[in-house]
């Protein structure tokens, strides 16, 4: 063999070897006693295989450089496979519109200025909105008529309307709030409640809220972990908590954690940051809507969670 190629990553470097000395002059072996033939036919062969060397050389390394290619463009990204697009655009269809955004407005001098964002989802067809406490604590709290809160639904043309809300009942320690909107009927679309019971590692979910404010927004991810214990606005702690890496950001406390059947499994209520930045670290956390279940129900009768005989938020 004339000459040897080896491929190094993805360079190809190129190595020869003398050839052996040629017979075709003669029965000489040696270039002394016909050096101009033999020399001149030398030459030529070694010529020769060296341009057969090289272009067979180049024709390996361009097919391994379209093998490659080929490759890569067939190999989708990991995460690909974890996201059923089908799957989740029913989710979406099947849950949007029961999710709404909530406004906080402080009143100054007659005006009312954007305090924050955050959502919630329609909890019956009587205008019941569950949130996050934490989405309206200061117009729980307000005792001067400051603070104003407002639902915002998107009607069929896609258009984002504000309704006035009112407080019907909060569960601070479990950060859980139920308002009441005033607002047409027909965009009362209640969620389906799931459970969290038997929820597992690694099933799919999806998060729809405002983050950021902006309405309506679906991501999705798998449940990282269970039975989480998360801290409440008053410093105590809430069990229970499911763990998830669906982007939470902020403007999505109070909307639906769902599973694969557009049912709630729970409340998008907190995420992990780096200090400063506002960013979701995928450490993301939703209140059981097995806990939900036996809280807002007292919230809407009594106005606590402590149920009967018992009068204000808590």
């Amino acid at each position: 063999m004339p000459g040897l190629h080896v491929a190094v990553g993805n360079s190809l470097m190129l190595s020869t070897r003398p050839p052996k000395r040629m017979t075709a002059c003669g029965t000489h072996d040696s270039e002394q006693q016909r050096p101009s033939i033999c020399r001149k036919h030398t030459l030529q062969a070694m010529s020769t295989d060296f341009a057969t060397d090289f272009q067979l050389c180049r024709r390996q390394a361009l097919l391994g450089l379209l093998g490659g290619l080929t490759l890569f463009l067939q190999t989708p990204p990991a995460l690909a496979g974890l996201i059923d697009e089908t799957q989740a655009d029913k989710v979406f269809e099947s849950a949007n519109k029961s999710v709404v955004s909530i406004a906080d407005y402080k009143v100054a001098n007659g005006n009312e200025v954007s305090e924050g964002t955050g959502s919630g989802f329609m909890w019956d067809t009587y205008g019941h909105v569950v949130t996050n406490y934490h989405c309206v604590a200061k117009f729980a709290t307000d005792q001067k008529g400051a603070q104003v809160t407002r639902v915002g639904i998107v009607d069929t043309n896609g258009d984002t309307n504000e309704y006035p809300a009112s407080l019907v009942g909060t569960d601070a320690q479990h950060d859980i709030a139920v308002l009441l909107v005033d607002a047409p009927e027909q965009s009362f679309v209640p969620v389906q409640v799931g459970t969290s019971a038997d929820l597992r590692t690694g099933q799919s979910v999806y998060a729809i809220g405002n983050p950021l404010g902006f309405s309506k927004t679906l991501t999705a991810g798998v449940v990282s972990g269970l039975n989480r214990a998360i801290p409440s606005p008053v410093g105590t702690k809430t069990y229970g908590a499911i763990q998830t890496d669906a982007a939470i950001s902020a403007g999505n406390s109070g909307g639906p954690l769902l599973d694969s059947s557009a049912r709630v499994i729970g409340i998008n209520t907190a995420t992990f940051t780096r200090t400063g930045t506002g960013r979701s670290s995928g450490v993301n956390f939703a209140l059981p809507i097995d806990l939900v279940m036996t809280v807002v129900p007292n919230l809407i009768l009594y106005g606590t969670a402590a149920g009967k005989g018992v009068k204000g938020g808590s």
